[in-house]
C-alpha cells in the first residue's frame, strides 16, 4: 500500500490528504485581502469620526446662534448691569458674613485693600474735574454752585456760639419763624463782598462781548445766519474771494 502511494506521488497524482490541504489554502484569505479589509475598516472609522465631528459642529453652531440672538435682544448696558448686580450680591454676602462674626464690614473692607489701590483712589479723588464746556444753563448753575460751596470754610467757633444762643431753634422747621433774627457779622459781609468782586472780575475775562462794526457789510438775515457766514468765510474765504468780487462787479459768468 505504501508502495502504491509513493508511485502515485511520483506520477504527479495527489492523494486524498494533499487535495484537502489545497482546498483549505484556497478557502483561507490571503494577506492582500486582509490588508484591503483593514483599509476598508480604517476608512469607515475615519468616516464615522468625521460624521460625529460634523454633528458636534452643527450642534455648537445652533447653540451659538441661540445665544447670540439672546444677547442681541438684551439692552446695550446689560453687561455693566450684570457686573454691578454680581458685585452687589458679593457685597451683601460679605456683610452677612461679617455680621455673623460680629465684625465691622467697613473695617474688614479697608483691611483687604492694597496700598497700590488706596494710592490710586486717592489720586483719583484729588484729580480735579475737567471743564466739560457749556451744555445748558441748569448744568452751568449747578457747577457754579458746587465750585462756590467747595470754597466755603466753615467757622466752627461761630457755629458753637450760635448753637448755644439759639439751641434747637438753630435747626428750623416748617413751623419756625426766624426771619430777621439773624444779623451777619462784619467779617462775613466782607468775605461775601470779596467773593462777589472776585466772581465779577473773573466773569469779565471770559464773557466779554464782541464789538459790533457798523461799517461791515450786511450779508445775513439773522444772528444765526451771521455766525454761519463767518464760519464759511473763515474756512472757504480764500477760495471764493474771486467769485465774490465777480458777483459784486456783475461780471460773473
Amino acid at each position: 500500500m505504501a508502495a502504491a502511494v509513493s508511485s502515485l506521488s511520483s506520477l504527479g497524482i495527489p492523494d486524498g490528504d494533499s487535495g484537502s490541504s489545497s482546498e483549505e489554502e484556497e478557502a483561507s484569505p490571503g494577506p492582500a485581502a486582509a490588508a484591503a479589509a483593514q483599509r476598508r475598516e480604517e476608512r469607515l472609522r475615519r468616516f464615522r469620526e468625521l460624521h460625529m465631528k460634523r454633528y458636534e459642529a452643527c450642534k455648537l453652531n445652533s447653540q451659538e446662534v441661540v445665544e447670540e440672538d439672546k444677547r442681541l435682544k438684551l439692552p446695550p448696558n446689560w453687561e455693566a448691569k450684570k457686573a454691578r448686580l454680581e458685585w452687589e450680591l458679593k457685597v451683601q454676602e460679605k456683610k452677612k458674613e461679617c455680621a455673623a462674626r460680629g465684625e465691622d464690614y467697613e473695617r474688614v473692607k479697608l483691611l483687604e485693600i492694597s496700598a497700590e489701590d488706596a494710592e490710586r483712589w486717592e489720586r483719583k479723588k484729588k484729580k480735579k474735574n475737567p471743564d466739560l464746556g457749556f451744555s445748558d444753563y441748569a448744568a452751568a448753575q449747578l457747577r457754579q454752585y458746587q465750585r462756590l460751596t467747595r470754597q466755603i470754610k466753615p467757622d466752627l467757633e461761630q457755629y458753637e456760639k450760635l448753637k448755644e444762643q439759639y439751641g434747637e431753634a438753630l435747626y428750623p422747621t416748617s413751623d419756625s419763624l426766624l426771619h430777621g433774627s439773624h444779623v451777619p457779622s462784619k467779617e462775613g459781609v466782607d468775605r461775601m463782598v470779596a467773593d462777589l468782586e472776585k466772581q465779577i472780575e473773573k466773569r469779565e475775562k471770559y464773557s466779554r462781548r464782541r464789538p459790533y462794526n457798523d461799517d461791515a457789510d450786511i450779508d445775513y438775515i439773522n444772528e444765526r445766519n451771521a455766525k454761519f457766514n463767518q464760519k464759511a468765510e473763515r474756512f472757504y474765504g480764500k477760495y471764493t474771494a474771486e467769485i465774490k468780487q465777480n458777483l459784486e462787479r456783475g461780471t460773473a459768468v
